[in-house]
């Protein structure tokens, strides 16, 4: 049996697939805002999990984050309380067994790419698009995850042919300005629409009013100039979207429709294409960190 967990900014989700993949159980959890109660709470769903299936399992974990290869430590969370932490050894120790631990795109990627929307693809680019926004890569139906363990960090790179409007754009967490994170999370959109402080992206669509309708098309816009940048980059098969805005189902028209506008080609067969796994894409990819 392999067990994923995702460890997200408001749940801790636990998944356990069978030797076949099929999905023998999933639970969810509010996700604690310390550290110790991040590892309590794993280990509580996990054990949890085995204790009812009555069977033990490899154990694989995804974050909004990466660890280090300098120090093992968790490093560029938006979940802060994670960063500085060991916590794949202390998941381990937790648990008794060795922990894998990979960002939650990468999971997102690996998920998609075995039995999801891009199945049966050799090179693939999964976006998540929520509350942070970051990427994963398949090379091959592999996991690229790079020397510095950053392949995909693409929501940290600025946005791409900005307008005067928007330079230098908005400050980021990370300490950088402009951002793709800080133009393209449910956040960041939610703020274009409606003011600073605004949290609600996700109702915008159904919208009527002019400021949700402008703020979605500068959104779609962006999304465009920022994946296109990737396609002249690693030039994909398709791209996959996941998160909660991904949702938004006026992108799978508006991003063909824009890309091809900053793509160094003249036809550009790369496919967007919405998770099919849903929410759940990052636990089910967690769990394939075990072959």
């Amino acid at each position: 049996m392999r067990i994923g967990v995702d460890v997200g900014g408001t749940k801790i989700e636990v998944a356990a697939l069978d030797a076949a993949g099929r999905v023998a159980l999933r639970r969810r959890a509010p996700t604690p805002p310390d550290y110790a109660g991040v590892i309590a709470t794993v280990a509580a769903l996990v054990e949890g999990a085995e204790r009812d299936l009555g069977a033990r399992g490899t154990v694989g974990v995804g974050i909004p984050g990466s660890l280090s290869p300098e120090t093992g430590r968790v490093r560029g969370a938006n979940s802060t309380w994670l960063n500085g932490g060991r916590l794949d050894a202390d998941l381990a120790a937790a648990l008794g067994r060795e922990v894998r631990l990979s960002n939650d795109a990468n999971c997102l990627a690996l998920s998609e790419a075995a039995d999801g929307a891009a199945a049966g693809l050799s090179h693939v680019f999964a976006v998540i698009l929520g509350t942070g926004v970051g990427a994963g890569v398949i090379v091959h139906g592999r996991l690229l995850e790079g020397r510095n363990r950053i392949a995909g960090e693409w929501g940290h790179n600025p946005l791409p042919w900005m307008t005067e409007a928007e330079f230098p754009g908005p400050a980021c967490w990370c300490g950088q300005r402009g951002c793709i994170e800080t133009f393209l999370s449910g956040p960041a959109l939610a703020a274009d629409a409606d003011g600073p402080g605004a949290r609600d992206a996700a109702g915008l669509p159904a919208r009527r009013d002019e400021a949700a309708r402008a703020a979605l098309a500068r959104h779609a816009d962006r999304l465009a100039r920022a994946l296109a940048h990737v396609i002249n980059i690693l030039d994909p098969e398709a791209i996959v979207l996941g998160g909660g805005l991904s949702n938004m189902a006026h992108l799978y028209e508006a991003l063909p429709r824009l890309i091809p506008r900053h793509v160094f080609s003249d036809a550009v067969r790369t496919r967007v294409l919405r998770a099919a796994h849903g929410d759940s894409s990052g636990v089910l990819g967690a769990a394939r960190l075990w072959p």
